[in-house]
């Protein structure tokens, strides 16, 4: 299941408990599951409300006689030794050590003794692992957000009178795409700034997907000139559809290209690897002559829509290029499957590939193939040609 965090109007700890809430997570088996860390003197309630008209959940979190002012290192405490899933115990560390780190570099102290005071009441310990259960709930693997407005003005805390937004919602918010409004208000708090930031696995417009649900959840004041909403959109992650006239499959990708005229070229097979480890479905380097007649470089990579992002920061990081230009594309592929067969060099992982006329053709895996032809001091070319024979002939006869 995959989630799409539509953050229109910002985002906060108890929008994010109302959406999940909206969706169906229950609000008595959340209670119960918070109770277990263990919690003690805090409710949550949930009042049905309307923004602009639309119906949503407003998550309230009381805390009483809480006055604790805990560090990272007591919160982990907290939730590694509660009795909760060890995937509901990651998601929350890794939202809780975001707002560690950014606390940390602006405070100049070491992660562990970062001091919450605002998010370390039992409200934003609520708020998060309370997010970590109901994304487990609803068996949500993938999360993918929108680009993040932020507001402007003043907010009071226990340092004084900050600008918004706040000094840690900017470090948290580090490499994901915002934009600035003329809101005078905190659109993204710390907590909200860290429950999108840790899971998210890219951000941008709204992934492929077969929509499944819809939930709102409502912010505590009403805005001007929006809904003061978090939307989150559940479904299925839309993975290819099978044109069926043509025996061809149909997605779409990204294509991100910049072209480079002064980096070492020692570099360039170490940032392919870079970007294929980050999820690139292909890179190429493509030789071209740039201004003045320089000989140059186009770098073109071919991602999903949810790791464009990942992989822009990774060229900018690791090239020369002053900035990179992506754009939307749309690819016919052949029918392919994954199979395993056994060869007489053992179980061999290769791809069946049909083309428009059903033809069937093997292509052996060339890091298994390259792996044997080593291991045994065989030509590359016999193993692959091997491999294929034999697995044509295998897969045929089980046909």
């Amino acid at each position: 299941m995959i989630a799409y965090f539509d953050c229109f109007s910002g985002i906060s700890g108890d929008m994010t408990l109302g959406a999940l809430v909206d969706l169906g997570v229950p609000i008595e088996w959340l209670k119960d599951q918070l109770s277990r860390i263990p919690l003690e003197n805090f409710d949550v309630t949930v009042t049905a409300v309307h923004r602009n008209g639309v119906h949503a959940k407003l998550v309230r979190v009381e805390a009483f006689d809480d006055k604790i002012s805990r560090n990272f290192s007591q919160i982990r405490s907290l939730i590694e030794n509660s009795p909760l899933t060890d995937r509901v115990k990651s998601n929350g560390l890794q939202i809780f050590r975001k707002l560690a780190e950014a606390e940390a570099h602006i405070h100049s102290c070491s992660v562990e003794a970062v001091h919450f005071h605002e998010v370390g009441g039992v409200d934003a310990i609520v708020d998060i692992v309370g997010t970590a259960l109901g994304l487990e709930y609803l068996a949500i693997k993938k999360i993918i957000g929108s680009p993040i407005p932020l507001g402007k003005g003043f907010v009071t805390c226990s340092h004084g009178k900050l600008p918004v937004p706040a000094p840690a919602t900017l470090g948290i918010l580090k490499g994901v795409p915002v934009y600035g409004t003329d809101i005078p208000h905190e659109l993204v708090t710390p907590t909200g700034a860290a429950i999108i930031s840790a899971p998210a696995q890219g951000f941008g417009a709204m992934p492929d997907m077969v929509i499944k649900k819809i939930g709102y959840g409502a912010g505590q004041r009403d805005l001007a000139d929006r809904p003061n909403l978090l939307r989150i959109v559940l479904g299925d992650e839309l993975q290819s559809v099978t044109d069926t006239t043509q025996g061809l499959q149909t997605d779409q990708i990204e294509i991100i290209e910049t072209s480079i005229d002064d980096m070492n070229p020692e570099l360039f097979g170490y940032l392919m690897n870079q970007l294929f480890e980050d999820g690139a479905l292909d890179v190429c380097w493509i030789p071209i002559y740039m201004k003045k007649n320089r000989p140059g470089t186009m770098l073109q990579v071919l991602c999903k829509n949810d790791r464009r992002d990942i992989l822009i920061h990774r060229i900018l990081s690791e090239t020369t290029t002053l900035g990179v230009r992506f754009y939307e594309s749309r690819r016919r592929l052949l029918w392919r499957d994954q199979q395993e067969v056994e060869t007489s060099y053992g179980r061999i992982a290769v791809k069946r590939v049909k083309d428009p006329k059903g033809n069937i053709r093997i292509i052996p895996e060339y890091e298994v193939c390259q792996k044997i032809a080593r291991e045994q001091d065989l030509p590359l070319r016999i193993v692959y040609d091997t491999v294929a024979r034999e697995a044509a002939l295998r897969l045929k006869n089980e046909e």
